[in-house]
């Protein structure tokens, strides 16, 4: 069954989109969260409509991502957390710590879009991604200090 697709649908499609798909998942997914339209000739000139202003939204969320990836580009912070034997820390570094740190310094970050390889349970320099926008993403070092300690110059 033919559709059109009334926002972004993660893994099917994005706003104004034609797409193909079963029955069963546009009368049990997409129709009752007004997802998708049926295919007419007055859906499509008014999907087509939406479609220029999503663009054109979407041009200017990634003109700010990019401005906000300059602010963050080799942002550097400091955690301090209790570490036990071979530095080796007591829980793991998270990143909604991660995030009241890069508040304290004036940037403003979602806890979600913080991404980090692995977790982080030893002291040490370790770097962290933000995902800001589609492409755009903002690398920032996050060194962990052992509580108590001074931080080096």
């Amino acid at each position: 069954m033919k559709v059109i697709l009334t926002s972004d649908v993660e893994k099917v499609g994005s706003l104004g989109d034609i797409i193909e798909v079963k029955k069963g998942f546009v009368r049990n997914f997409l129709m009752p969260r007004k997802l998708a339209l049926e295919i007419t000739a007055h859906n499509v000139a008014l999907m087509e409509g939406k479609k220029k202003k999503h663009q054109k939204k979407l041009e200017l969320e990634k003109l700010s991502a990019v401005e906000q990836k300059q602010k963050l580009d080799g942002v550097s912070i400091s955690i301090k957390k209790k570490a036990g034997e071979n530095d080796v820390l007591f829980g793991s570094v998270t990143t909604a710590e991660i995030e009241k740190e890069l508040a304290a310094i004036g940037i403003s970050v979602e806890r979600k879009k913080i991404h980090l390889e692995e977790p982080i349970k030893k002291l040490g320099v370790f770097a962290g991604k933000i995902k800001l926008f589609k492409d755009v993403d903002a690398e920032i070092k996050i060194e962990v200090l052992k509580d108590g300690e001074e931080t080096p110059d």
